[in-house]
């Protein structure tokens, strides 16, 4: 958070940008397979959309990153943990649920991130960059890969 000497106040984000914010925090943490016929309402038809698996352009290869997402995993949901907002960029850090459908479907899984979002003049998200360890948060929970992975962290403190 930025210091802003005394009497002074911190800058806000015009309404419509907070406005977009909360709409993309509200969309993500009711996000079902069937809402993802409203992903227009938060994106903008050209956005383009990254993560360490996903690089897409346009609504459609956004919607097939969260298809996929349901196809491959059971009952994952996002809980946004912080929001920060800046002009027409925001911060979110969340949580992400979910169980393996192929193996220890018993253990509810977490990765912890962040996205970094960006918005058209019309608060539709024209980018969004999400950030996480895909070895600390994914690969290590899997079986033989992350006993891999676990040994590898060893030696690298050694």
């Amino acid at each position: 958070m930025r210091n802003f000497p005394e009497g002074a106040t911190s800058p806000q984000p015009p309404p419509p940008m907070r406005d977009a914010a909360a709409r993309v925090v509200a969309f993500f943490e009711t996000l079902t397979p069937a809402s993802l016929a409203q992903l227009h309402t938060v994106y903008a038809p050209q956005a383009y959309f990254k993560d360490p698996f996903n690089e897409v352009h346009g609504l459609d290869g956004v919607k097939q990153v969260f298809e996929h997402m349901y196809q491959a995993l059971e009952q994952p949901r996002f809980a946004v943990t912080g929001c920060v907002v800046d002009g027409r960029q925001c911060f979110l850090t969340w949580d992400f649920h979910f169980h393996f459908k192929n193996f220890d479907r018993a253990t509810l899984q977490t990765v912890r991130g962040a996205s970094h979002l960006k918005f058209n003049a019309q608060g539709l998200t024209e980018f969004h960059r999400d950030y996480w360890d895909v070895a600390e948060e994914l690969y290590e929970k899997l079986p033989l890969l992350g006993r891999l992975m676990r040994w590898l962290k060893r030696r690298a403190r050694q």
